[in-house]
């Protein structure tokens, strides 16, 4: 019988995000690895914007974009990742949201600093960027407060997304902040993430 597979990068923090989701509800998948910056990608041939991840349900069915594929995933097995109370949802969503957009600055800062020739790059851009990270982590820290996770008792997709974010931010920012020390209530609940071998099995490597 055909597998499901999961076309991934190992650094992509949204690839992680589906990675982790898929672990904790225990569906059985195949992890295919692919980078989208190559000029032989495979990704293309799948997801039309040649980004990753990307799930190739066992019917052969494709499916892309992080935040659509752990909805699909959601349909499958339990736990929930989701609440069921569709305002509840919402409020879910709104901080995977915000960690995916985290997500997208460090990515728009990866690419300019990183792919760009250097007379090239834009340093009002690259503050920009920064700008969103700072911003948007301060937010999670509000949000999260003393709270073991960031919605109810239990894990959600919210959790995982911001574990996805963190995870990214501490592998291509060391250099310009150390992100523990200035969030330390992202770290606290970094640490506890770490404990679940979804996240501990998953961290991104270059």
């Amino acid at each position: 019988m055909q597998k499901n597979k999961l076309i991934v990068s190992l650094t992509s923090p949204y690839a992680r995000k589906v990675r982790i989701a898929a672990l904790e509800k225990k569906i059985d998948f195949e992890m295919v690895v692919d980078v989208p910056w190559n000029e032989n990608t495979g990704v293309v041939k799948k997801n039309p914007l040649g980004k990753v991840p990307v799930w190739v349900a066992t019917d052969g069915d494709t499916i892309y974009d992080s935040r659509v594929i752990v909805e699909f995933l959601e349909t499958m097995d339990s736990p929930n990742l989701f609440p069921e109370d569709p305002k509840e949802k919402i409020k879910v969503k709104q901080i995977e949201s915000l960690a995916d957009g985290i997500m997208d600055a460090s990515l728009c800062l990866f690419a300019e600093r990183k792919k760009r020739p250097k007379e090239l790059q834009h340093q009002w851009w690259i503050d920009r960027q920064f700008g969103k990270v700072h911003r948007g982590l301060a937010e999670l820290e509000k949000i999260l407060g003393n709270k073991d996770y960031f919605y109810g008792a239990d894990l959600s997709i919210a959790d995982i997304a911001v574990a996805s974010a963190l995870g990214y931010i501490g592998l291509r920012f060391s250099e310009d902040f150390n992100w523990t020390e200035k969030y330390p209530i992202l770290s606290r609940f970094y640490s506890s993430m770490m404990k679940r071998h979804s996240v501990s099995s998953t961290v991104p490597v270059l």
